[in-house]
């Protein structure tokens, strides 16, 4: 069966009617997967991921991701319908949601869902599974200690991949040895992280309620997900107002944030190069400086 035959057949079942594609638009944006807007003979349209045929435990890991993160009940993630291995391919397929401009979105309204969601207590740190942040593995063994597991399969991993690509970030020793410091008056509870939550992977249908998406999730410290948010110049600040409002942010977390975010420069730095070797010797710097 061809894979276009497999993705009308998956849509099928889904349906409970027969399902043709009779359109395919591309949709840019992404730098990891193709991705396109299929419309059938009737009903919706349909949001469709492709990569290469290794790439499907990576679809299967997010859709267990958006189907958690679904069963909260706070904030809004397309549907999964299934993600499928192809004979060229692997594909994640989801619902397709008419996004309009965050300008117009309702930034309270995300910020309150988001506090929702980390509200909820979660059993340990880590998650059921590995998966992918980008494009970069992301160890999950569970864990009921948050420090060390954001040291070890966070940071110091981070740091064993930027080595391998001829990277060594100085003073990394010291900055690993100093990051239960960073804990020694909080006590952060594990929530459902979105994982990867910057303003790219957050959209707003036609009538403005936001809705989240491409997540690298597993359980946390919340402080993780918000300190994301502020990496590219940040939401507006409706939003962390009205997170602030649900779910106060904890004393020293201007310092923490700084050490999440670490993860993520480190993460750009292995996936994208030199460009962010500047800013992960900053945020060092600060970090140790303190």
């Amino acid at each position: 069966m061809s894979d276009r035959h497999l993705i009308e057949a998956a849509l099928s079942e889904h349906s409970g009617r027969p399902f043709t594609i009779e359109s395919q638009q591309s949709i840019g944006g992404g730098c990891i997967n193709d991705a396109y807007r299929i419309q059938g003979n009737d009903g919706p349209s349909y949001f469709v991921k492709a990569n290469n045929k290794s790439f499907l435990p990576a679809f299967a890991s997010e859709a267990n991701a958006l189907r958690e993160l679904a069963a909260t009940q706070t904030v809004r993630v397309p549907e999964v319908i299934d993600a499928i291995e192809g004979e060229n391919q692997s594909y994640l397929i989801l619902e397709y949601i008419e996004a309009r401009s965050s300008q117009s979105g309702n930034w309270e309204t995300l910020g309150h869902q988001l506090a929702q969601l980390h509200k909820i207590e979660q059993p340990h740190f880590g998650w059921q599974e590995n998966n992918l942040i980008g494009a970069t593995p992301q160890p999950n063994p569970r864990s009921q200690a948050w420090p060390e597991f954001f040291r070890e399969r966070r940071i110091q991993h981070q740091l064993a991949l930027c080595a391998k690509r001829g990277y060594e970030l100085p003073h990394a020793e010291q900055l690993l040895e100093a990051i239960p410091s960073f804990f020694e008056n909080y006590t952060p509870y594990p929530s459902l992280l979105h994982g990867d939550l910057w303003s790219g992977n957050v959209s707003f249908s036609s009538d403005g309620t936001p809705f989240i998406y491409d997540p690298a999730s597993y359980y946390g410290d919340r402080e993780a997900d918000v300190a994301f948010t502020e990496f590219f110049g940040g939401f507006p600040k409706k939003f962390y107002q009205a997170y602030q409002e649900k779910l106060p942010l904890d004393s020293g977390y201007e310092r923490r944030k700084t050490l999440y975010n670490l993860y993520h420069c480190l993460n750009h730095l292995y996936l994208f190069g030199a460009s962010y070797a500047a800013q992960a010797e900053q945020m060092t710097r600060q970090l140790l400086s303190r």
